[in-house]
């Protein structure tokens, strides 16, 4: 198949990787792929795309709100990609509506397929009726919730919509790889465990809960390092929080590390503990996929993909008490953690990783190019 996957993200967001790893990942399939990226973000999204694996890649202005010059040489842009693909692929509002304006005034429309990668309601007005049930051929989403709000809404019909969770790289993180020199970076001891959080420092991400979870754990005598890994706003406050905790030894923060593969291997407990849903919700798979025991507030993708005390230990957003019990439990439990870590590293293999989900996109793409050829027109 010839892919055009078009995105037009500032930075390097959950849909920007998801949208470059699947590239990849259809790539290493032997598929023919172009991902068309925002121009001038070549440090922010393009050189991090190529590290993940997209190896062709182009431009287009994608310019924010409504820009009618940028608009049309973008439109321009996407009718010229459109003669040498069999399917476009689209990522967010701005792209989509050049793609589905291009298809609607070429001769010669290909298959219009949308990801959807946050849980934000869609309004049903009539523009985004056109949108989704005239010109949109499929529309995958990165979790149920997404999904059920898609047919909630009436935009789609229930075979048009389908929930691809997951595309993890499980070449990258692998239950194998060392975890000692990032420790060794951190000046730890290899008889302390080390409960890590790999995301953005944002209110959503839950560092303030762990916070909390870790003073109680501090209180019972426990011995740990907790390693919060990311940049973000809420540094300095997060900072505060664990100062009056008096937890200032006991947590170490990290900036952005380029492989965070090594970093999470180095963990022996893994956060995701989220106040709500953020879609995609990559840093949990990359835990799951490196062997790593998790534990995960229920929001979003969680319910959906994990059982709690069988592939996670499972723990209500926001509150400290019940994530301070599950942490000390693995920390007491050398067994459980290994149970939980291989059972996470099936799940990923089984459901969850990259080429799963590109094989499952080539075929959908094979029967929309096919039924576009043999079919009436759209």
């Amino acid at each position: 198949m010839r892919v055009l996957q078009l995105l037009s993200c500032r930075g390097w967001s959950s849909d920007a990787y998801w949208a470059a790893r699947i590239s990849a990942e259809l790539e290493r399939a032997g598929h023919e792929v172009t991902l068309v990226c925002r121009r001038g973000t070549e440090a922010r999204v393009i050189e991090r795309a190529r590290r993940v694996g997209a190896s062709r890649i182009e431009t287009l202005s994608f310019a924010g709100g409504v820009s009618p010059i940028a608009d049309l040489r973008d439109l321009r842009g996407v009718l010229a990609g459109l003669r040498r693909a069999d399917v476009v692929h689209v990522h967010r509002g701005k792209e989509h509506w050049v793609a589905a304006l291009a298809n609607r005034i070429s001769p010669a429309p290909r298959p219009l397929v949308r990801t959807r990668h946050i849980v934000q309601p869609i309004r049903p007005h009539a523009l985004n009726r056109w949108l989704y049930r005239e010109a949109t051929d499929l529309v995958v989403t990165v979790t149920e919730a997404i999904r059920r709000q898609y047919l909630a809404a009436g935009l789609a019909a229930p075979e048009r919509v389908v929930a691809l969770p997951g595309g993890v790289d499980l070449d990258r993180f692998r239950p194998d790889l060392d975890g000692r020199p990032w420790r060794r970076a951190l000046g730890l001891a290899e008889d302390i465990p080390l409960i890590g959080l790999l995301g953005g420092l944002r209110v959503m991400k839950g560092h303030a809960v762990a916070v909390a979870a870790a003073a109680r754990l501090a209180a019972e005598g426990r011995d740990f390092q907790l390693a919060f890994v990311g940049q973000g706003a809420m540094e300095p406050a997060i900072r505060a929080a664990v100062a009056q905790a008096g937890l200032g030894e006991r947590v170490s923060f990290r900036g952005d590390e380029p492989s965070p593969e090594s970093v999470v291997a180095a963990f022996d407990v893994a956060l995701y503990v989220p106040m709500e849903s953020d879609g995609m919700s990559r840093v949990l798979f990359e835990y799951l996929a490196a062997g790593k025991p998790v534990v995960a507030s229920r929001v979003g993708v969680v319910p959906e993909v994990l059982s709690d005390g069988s592939t996670a230990l499972l723990v209500p957003a926001g509150e400290p008490l019940p994530l301070a019990c599950a942490l000390g439990r693995l920390l007491d439990d050398a067994p459980l953690r290994a149970r939980l870590g291989g059972a996470g590293r099936a799940l990923a293999e089984s459901r969850l990783s990259g080429a799963r989900i590109a094989r499952e996109l080539a075929t959908r793409y094979a029967g929309l190019a096919a039924r576009g050829r043999d079919g009436p027109p759209r």
